[in-house]
């Protein structure tokens, strides 16, 4: 990869170092059918999560005692959840973060049920109670409890299983809620009591007893207001509404749940809709040893990691996500022998999607393509991860090149159909920006919706361009002006998919100049020289989750990710000499390993903006992979 360069100067030969390092290590961990696999994990509550989720399984016995044949693995999990105690007792959502009362409070029923020492539990109950106790909890941990009867019923929105009959409106939800709610209706309309062990109770976390409904804060002419009062007429549907139908309803549900877990590792294959799905056709009678149980537990229990690396519980599997992202990364550097590119190439020609799923709701007429982000999961290809291959494989030449081409076609005429309105695109679904839903009660998980975002669009612009697409095409015009419109006036662009601010801006601003976007831009100079005005004093950059909250930059330690993706910003937006970019680079350079990986502690991962965090092991090499890649074009072709 260094035949032709001369390198003169030490930052560019450093570089060059670090490229050759950071190459031969991931080309160590690549698998030999083609693919990279790499972890992704999140904070301590699905961990809990799963422990309650063994108390549905294997309920006490007849006088109350708990006694679940996977005890000793319940320890293992209450162990990981306890590694992350912070001091002040609670458990936050994202490391370095303050605890988060829900994160909180599935600790602590997870840890009371796992019987530990009152010496932990006591800090963690007096931080919940600071933190506004039980009734502060968001709805999704309200209703897991009260299937326990350990909260109120009645204080708990509805999911009423009815909505399947709605025809478009369910897929004005994001694909991930439609996921988890039409499972959750079933669970929550059959109003399970599952028992709990004798005497197990969370009253102590009760801050003012009796004060659990719902409060509204948005006054009377709200939406809020208006999904309050149709959640009391959905209550008392409940009680009076005609038991034909919600058996109808029901039945529809599991049908439709059923058509989803085709051709996939598990309903949408993320961990939430998953354990709902199992809870869902356990309650309908479908005994352990159905196929489709035991297929809905097999794939849940896969996400469980409990090894010589510890314990600790997937959110999904990102090997496609992984895959693409190394690809280009090697790619860019030149670092990939022609077999281990094609043997990649080849594996993911073999996932693109060739059925129709829920996006063709909005799309009948679009011919299906496109790529999900695990193993399986036919139903909802995504767009960002349908970019990333194409960036990928536009520097591959798998076996077959007509395969490849067509594919690349199709994939193409994929991504320009799921554009939205507005010019930009989502992950999995177009124009889905009803922000009236946002206010409906189950909607505090804070994604609802799945809108248009300026990291997705200027990575599809990037990937679009790449494949041939003219700049002065009306699809690239429309997308640029979405970007330009949803600048901020601090200079940069939100995050939507990765933590944030220094995400969004990165590929904004590349999507920006394969568009053909000239660097002299007011808009594009504010973007380069916010990115400057942020730069830590050790050369490199960080941003903290918090910002999500303050809808503002936080600074954070630097991390390697956001580093390069810093670096990546400022060469896009025409900053190739400046100070910030060369401090940078030997930044990513200092900080490397001797085995060509660097550390990252931090997420740097977004899930669910202020709710869930993620953290892709891999993005600690592949992206500082890229920028220096990127640095050693742009500095070697300077210097010839």
């Amino acid at each position: 990869m260094n035949a032709g360069v001369q390198v003169a100067d030490p930052v560019l030969s450093g570089a060059l170092e670090a490229i050759r390092k950071a190459s031969e290590y991931l080309i160590r961990r690549q698998h030999r059918t083609g693919y990279w696999w790499f972890d992704l994990t999140a904070d301590a509550t699905l961990e809990s999560d799963w422990i309650l989720m063994q108390l549905w399984l294997h309920p006490p016995d007849a006088n109350g005692a708990w006694n679940p044949p996977n005890g000793e693995r319940i320890q293992r999990a209450a162990a990981s959840i306890l590694a992350r105690q912070l001091g002040d007792g609670g458990f936050a959502i994202y490391p370095g973060g303050p605890a988060d009362v829900s994160a909180s409070i599935k600790a602590y029923t997870a840890l009371k049920l796992a019987g530990a020492k009152e010496d932990r539990l006591s800090p963690l109950r007096e931080r919940i109670l600071a933190l506004g106790g039980l009734q502060a909890a968001n709805s999704y941990v309200k209703i897991n409890l009260s299937l326990f009867g350990l909260f109120p019923r009645e204080h708990t929105p509805s999911v009423p299983p009815e909505m399947i009959f709605a025809g478009k409106f369910l897929y004005e939800m994001s694909s991930w809620t439609r996921a988890i709610v039409i499972p959750l209706a079933i669970v929550h309309s059959l109003n399970p009591m599952r028992p709990v062990p004798a005497g197990f109770s969370l009253q102590e976390l009760v801050t003012a007893p009796g004060s659990f409904a719902f409060v509204n804060d948005h006054g009377l002419f709200s939406w809020r207001n208006f999904f309050l009062k149709l959640d009391g007429v959905l209550k008392r549907w409940e009680r009076m509404g005609p038991a034909s139908l919600r058996r109808n309803a029901i039945s529809r549900c599991k049908d439709w749940i059923l058509a989803r877990t085709r051709y996939t590792d598990g309903l949408a294959a993320i961990y939430p809709p998953m354990m709902y799905t199992i809870m869902a056709l356990d309650l309908l009678g479908l005994d352990a040893a159905h196929e489709d149980l035991a297929e809905a537990q097999r794939q849940f229990d896969a996400l469980l990691v409990d090894d010589e690396r510890g314990f600790y519980i997937q959110p999904c599997f990102s090997v496609v996500w992984d895959t693409a992202t190394i690809g280009f990364a090697l790619g860019e550097a030149g670092g990939l022998q022609a077999d281990a590119a094609a043997r990649a190439a080849g594996w993911l020609l073999t996932k693109e999607v060739r059925r129709k799923g829920d996006w063709s709701i909005k799309r009948p007429n679009l011919e299906p393509s496109g790529w999900y982000f695990e193993f399986a999961n036919d139903y909802y290809p995504d767009i960002d991860d349908t970019a990333m291959v194409l960036l990928a494989l536009s520097n591959w030449k798998a076996a077959d090149a007509a395969a490849q081409a067509a594919t690349e076609k199709r994939a193409v005429n994929w991504l320009l159909g799921m554009q939205s309105k507005n010019g930009g695109w989502a992950a999995f679904d177009v124009d889905n920006d009803s922000h009236a839903l946002s206010w409906v009660p189950f909607a505090d998980h804070n994604a609802m919706l799945d809108p248009a975002c300026p990291d997705i669009t200027g990575r599809v612009v990037e990937a679009l361009c790449r494949m041939g697409c003219a700049q002065a095409s009306p699809a690239i015009r429309r997308a640029v002006k979405f970007l330009e419109t949803s600048q901020t006036s601090e200079g940069n662009w939100s995050g939507r998919w990765g933590v944030n601010y220094i995400y969004g801006t990165c590929f904004a601003l590349r999507g920006l100049a394969a568009a053909g976007e000239s660097d002299r831009e007011a808009y594009i100079l504010r973007a380069g020289e916010w990115l400057r005005s942020i730069q830590n004093a050790d050369g490199g950059w960080g941003e903290s989750c918090e910002s999500y909250a303050r809808e503002t930059f936080v600074p954070a330690a630097s991390t390697p990710s956001q580093t390069a993706w810093a670096i990546l910003g400022l060469l896009a937006s025409g900053d190739t000499t400046s100070i910030s970019v060369q401090k940078g680079v030997e930044y990513l350079i200092a900080t490397q390993r001797e085995d060509g990986d660097w550390a990252e502690a931090a997420a740097t991962g977004t899930g669910f903006p202020n709710v869930f965090y993620l953290s892709y092991h891999q993005y600690r090499v592949s992206y500082p992979l890229l920028a220096l890649a990127e640095f050693r074009k742009i500095r070697a072709g300077a210097a010839s």
